[in-house]
């Protein structure tokens, strides 16, 4: 921790002192850490610190050390801190996220401190019952209808860290000709959707922390919020939690599920967007928002396992379709 960092740690959270305690992991490729400090002399015991270190960086899990990579995940750091600053404090307890305490950079190393929801939403899970599905899809819900209609400033334009804008190293890599020769149809299509939002980007089950009873979550990591389709998020939320039987099985009652919490949570606020177009176009975007996630896969890592017989199935009607 730099000297001056630490002074103004002290100085955001009115503490005497304080100490990293615990790393709770690192950044994708090198690029920092996500720590717990320990507070003393103030009601808030704990902060959470993310660290990040923009110096360019020569590892990356998958081998994708490319300029592209690099310029990619330094202007996702300053969506986020973006994001925090400007925008979280627009989420209700429904979409809840972690507070900011504040913001601090020096030469080419920034730290973002926030909340620490371990107290309140303690739990990480790794298996999921369907209604705890539903738990993430009511957050997403209530996400996507907080933001419904308003322009992205100082986010990405077009959300997702799939984003066929930023992943041209990946589509230069695709061997199916006929998804590749589409690709940019299917972006084309979630991009010029009617009716946009500001969606999430990472929307994994990895990056939703449960309450003790499992009845509420929060959501971190928003590297990549930004505009686009809420149906991206949904898509890839339950890619990321669901087997490929499980998706085909339960893929209408889900759907069925979140679009109730959607058109709840616009009722809320007192929207006037007419909900049966709203749901109908987002509904068709549904298959092409899976397809578009597979796109990505196919250059990235053709042999991942989220490339299956469902979303294989999604993706041939849909390029027949096109």
């Amino acid at each position: 921790m730099g000297r001056n960092f630490k002074e103004y740690l002290l100085q955001v959270t009115k503490s005497s002192s304080c100490e990293e305690i615990e790393i709770i992991q690192s950044l994708w490729s090198g690029y920092g850490r996500i720590s717990r400090y320990q507070l003393d002399n103030i009601p808030t015991k704990t902060v959470v610190i993310k660290h990040i270190s923009l110096n360019e960086v020569d590892k990356h899990p998958r081998g994708w050390n490319t300029t592209n990579s690099h310029n990619r995940k330094v202007r996702s750091y300053e969506v986020e801190t973006c994001w925090y600053e400007k925008w979280s404090h627009d989420c209700s307890e429904n979409c809840k996220v972690p507070i900011l305490i504040g913001t601090w950079s020096q030469d080419k190393d920034q730290w973002i401190i926030l909340e620490d929801l371990k107290t309140i939403f303690p739990l990480r899970k790794y298996d999921l019952e369907i209604r705890e599905v539903n738990v993430c899809l009511k957050w997403l819900a209530n996400f996507h209808a907080t933001f419904m209609e308003i322009e992205p400033k100082g986010l990405w334009k077009v959300g997702t860290y799939w984003h066929l804008q930023t992943r041209p190293d990946e589509f230069e890599k695709i061997e199916n000709e006929e998804l590749k020769s589409k690709a940019h149809l299917i972006d084309e299509k979630l991009n010029n959707c009617k009716h946009q939002t500001i969606v999430h980007g990472d929307a994994k089950l990895a990056n939703f922390c449960f309450s003790a009873d499992g009845k509420k979550v929060a959501a971190v990591d928003f590297q990549y919020v930004g505009g686009g389709c809420g149906v991206k998020d949904v898509a890839y939320f339950l890619g990321s939690c669901l087997s490929s039987s499980e998706c085909e099985r339960y893929q209408e009652q889900l759907l069925d599920f979140y679009f109730k919490e959607l058109k709840t949570a616009l009722g809320n606020i007192n929207s006037n967007i007419d909900f049966s177009i709203l749901e109908n176009e987002w509904r068709k975007m549904y298959p092409i928002a899976c397809t578009d996630f597979i796109r990505f896969l196919q250059g990235w890592m053709p042999t991942h396992q989220k490339i299956n017989k469902y979303n294989l199935t999604l993706m041939t009607k849909v390029l027949g379709s096109l």
